[in-house]
Order: C-alpha cells, then sequence, then structure tokens
C-alpha cells in the first residue's frame, strides 16, 4: 500500500485535527484519558480515511469492515475521527462524557451509529472481534475485523483465551492492532508486569505478527496491507509502537498523564503546540 506524497500529507494532517479535538473534548469534559488517545491519532487517520472499508451515510451496510475498540477509554480519538469522517456533527464533540451525551467515557453501541460494540472492561474486545470475524467465516462474508487493544491489557487472561481460539480456526480475516506505549495507569508496562517478548507470544500462538511504528503513518499503511493480504489459515496482529501524548512534547511517554486531563490553559497550548 505505497501512498503518494500528497495522500500521506493529508492522513497526517487529519492525525493533527484529531489530536486538536481530542484535546479540547477533554479539557471541555473535565475527565477522561488524553495520552493513549493523543498516540493513537495516526492509527486512527490511516483507519478511517485509507483502510476501512465504510460508509458514514450507511453505518450499517453489511459490507462494511468491523472496528472493535477494546480500549475503550481512548474513545475520545475514535469519536475524533467519527466526526471528521462525517459520522455526526464536531460540535458534538463538545458533549462528551455529558449526562444523555452520545459520546460516553466508553463507547456504547446503541448510542452512537457506527460503533459495533460496547466496551470497557479490559481484555474483551479481542473475544468480541473473534466472534464477529469467525461469524463472517461462517457466512462467507469478505469484511476484515479490526480489533484495538491496549498493550497492558494483555494482562487480562481471556485476552489470550481469544488469542487461542482466533488461531484455532484460522481467522485470517481478524487484524488485531496493539497499542504499544508502554504504559498504563499507574507506571511502566514493564515494570508492574512485563509483556516481552510479546511478538514472540502471539507467535508460539500461531498468529501472523507484523510490527511497526505506529506513529508513522506510511509504515502503518504498509503493514496493515500485509496483515489484509495474509495467509488463509493465520489471525493477524500489528504491534505499533506508540508514544502516549504524542504531539506534546511535555507529556510524551509520561504514565502520569493516562487518566489526566489538560486544564483549559493547558488546552490552548497543547492545541498551539500540534499546529505549529
Amino acid at each position: 500500500m505505497i501512498l503518494d506524497e500528497q495522500k500521506t500529507k493529508e492522513l497526517q494532517e487529519k492525525a493533527k485535527e484529531i489530536r486538536r479535538l481530542v484535546i479540547t473534548m477533554l479539557a471541555e469534559a473535565g475527565s477522561g484519558h488524553l495520552a493513549g488517545a493523543l498516540g493513537m491519532a495516526d492509527i486512527f487517520s490511516a483507519l478511517y480515511f485509507h483502510i476501512l472499508k465504510h460508509d458514514p451515510k450507511n453505518p450499517e451496510w453489511p459490507e462494511r469492515d468491523r472496528l472493535i475498540l477494546s480500549n475503550g477509554h481512548i474513545c475520545p480519538v475514535r469519536y475524533g475521527a467519527m466526526a471528521l469522517a462525517g459520522y455526526f456533527d464536531i460540535s458534538e464533540l463538545q458533549t462528551l462524557r455529558k449526562f444523555g451525551s452520545r459520546l460516553q467515557g466508553h463507547p456504547e453501541k446503541n448510542r452512537l451509529p457506527g460503533l459495533e460494540t460496547t466496551s470497557g472492561p479490559l481484555g474483551l474486545g479481542l473475544g468480541q472481534a473473534a466472534g464477529i470475524a469467525y461469524g463472517a467465516k461462517m457466512d462467507g462474508k469478505n469484511f476484515k475485523v479490526f480489533c484495538v487493544m491496549s498493550d497492558a491489557e494483555h494482562d487480562e487472561g481471556n485476552l489470550w483465551e481469544s488469542v487461542m481460539f482466533s488461531a484455532k480456526n484460522k481467522l485470517s480475516n481478524l487484524i488485531g492492532i496493539v497499542d504499544r506505549n508502554g504504559i498504563e495507569l499507574s507506571g511502566k508496562t514493564e515494570d508492574i508486569m512485563p509483556l516481552e517478548p510479546l511478538a514472540d507470544k502471539y507467535k508460539a500462538f500461531g498468529w501472523q505478527v507484523l510490527e511497526c511504528d505506529g506513529n508513522n503513518i506510511a509504515e502503518f499503511l504498509a503493514v496493515a496491507d500485509s496483515a489484509k493480504n495474509s495467509a488463509p489459515d493465520k489471525p493477524n496482529v500489528i504491534i505499533a509502537k506508540t508514544i502516549a501524548g504524542k504531539g506534546i512534547k511535555e507529556i510524551e511517554g509520561d504514565y502520569r498523564w493516562h487518566g489526566r486531563v489538560p486544564t483549559r490553559e493547558e488546552a490552548e497550548r497543547f492545541v498551539e503546540e500540534i499546529s505549529n
């Protein structure tokens, strides 16, 4: 999947705009998760504006690709991408986490068209995605199922049950995307519960494993293309190394911003930094 320079630049600009939207909506909400959402903006730009087969005007289109967000707390990045793609008006982003809003702190399927599942408890998204992929295989459908996961949720045992199920059933239509930013709420993943060698673990369970810089859109698109055209007998996982808080130098890689939001003054400064 080789993009020309202009298209790559367009996706990078979309990622910047997603980051600006994430910052402003979290500052307005006064609660939420900033660092992970900023780190995944490049991947969500690539997904919604190049990779996914979807139609914002027809969210229930049967042939659409399915996107499952397992680590639902980073949903502001998904909401920002969806608004830019035309699923709803951008102004609605300012209702994040407010009573009655369709944009809750974790995605709720029955509130907002374009969501495939309700997510919240970590470790469950891959099981949901595997079930959808398995059903698609049974029905002879050709769409892909993408599942975004955090790295730290790999501490959950039921996630590895889903890894085994997916390999046993040769779910080549399933593409996992691991946000390998190395942080979680109270510290670094490798200090709290080491995950490495993560790639070797997936390989041992029978998956095709691809690794990339998740903040390099061209690199991510290349491995995504490989995953979409993989061997017919293996599920796929992309381990995408990202920088939590990407775009804001003073918070990049700082786990303390996992569940922290900017003040209005900080938000103005952060938005200006991303824009320059």
